[in-house]
């Protein structure tokens, strides 16, 4: 029965997390689409120049994918971790601050933008090429790290706005070390998610891609 408990009470503090917190997850997502468009938009305004060398970049990169000649999955995992996981870090870091709103937002907005210009980029140059090889190589792991980004960015800027309704609201002071310890285990749980993502990343997109650009090379 005690087993069965933990479980309700865990399902129930998700309920209140998301209930609490509908407006800001609204906002973040409708943030991150804004900056999936952006991206897409950034795209159209390179000079041919500019889209040329890129696709020339690319080209060196996926012919590099396809002789095998990349860095190994271990060493892709590592870095892939490494970098997620400083991302979430700092996110939760800049959630205890309140000057640190602001740059929740920035980052999130700029997850959306290099998401949305990787696909557009690719499906601009590329046709439906393009679109495959996205779907290969950026679908599989941002199916993880999106909600993972947009559930620790929630967090973070409602964390920041806590602490601003205790510092400059008379009246509130609510305990902040029971909320603080929530706040840093909801980051903690969510941001382990990247340890699948980076596995993804580093063992299977390299598969796929290979397969993809084996069949249009």
């Amino acid at each position: 029965m005690r087993k069965y408990g933990k479980k309700y009470g865990l399902k129930e503090s998700m309920h209140r997390h998301l209930y609490d917190n509908q407006a800001i997850y609204m906002f973040t997502i409708v943030l991150f689409l804004v900056g999936i468009v952006f991206g897409a938009i950034v795209v159209n305004s390179l000079s041919i120049t500019q889209k040329h060398d890129l696709y020339m970049y690319l080209q060196q990169f996926f012919g590099q994918v396809s002789d095998g000649h990349v860095a190994t999955s271990t060493e892709m995992f590592k870095q892939s971790f490494s970098h997620y996981a400083k991302y979430f870090g700092l996110m939760w870091i800049l959630g205890l601050s309140i000057i640190g709103l602001p740059v929740i937002l920035v980052l999130l907005f700029l997850k959306g933008v290099v998401i949305g210009f990787t696909v557009g980029f690719l499906v601009s140059q590329m046709g439906m090429n393009g679109f495959f090889l996205s779907f290969v190589s950026v679908l599989p792991q941002n199916l993880i790290l999106v909600p993972a980004f947009i559930i620790i960015g929630t967090a973070s800027v409602s964390f920041c706005l806590k602490m601003i309704r205790n510092q400059f609201v008379k009246g509130i002071n609510e305990p902040f070390f029971p909320q603080f310890l929530q706040y840093s285990l909801l980051i903690l749980c969510v941001g382990a998610s990247s340890l699948i993502a980076s596995g993804i990343e580093a063992y299977m997109s390299p598969l796929l891609m290979r397969m993809v650009i084996g069949s249009i090379l």
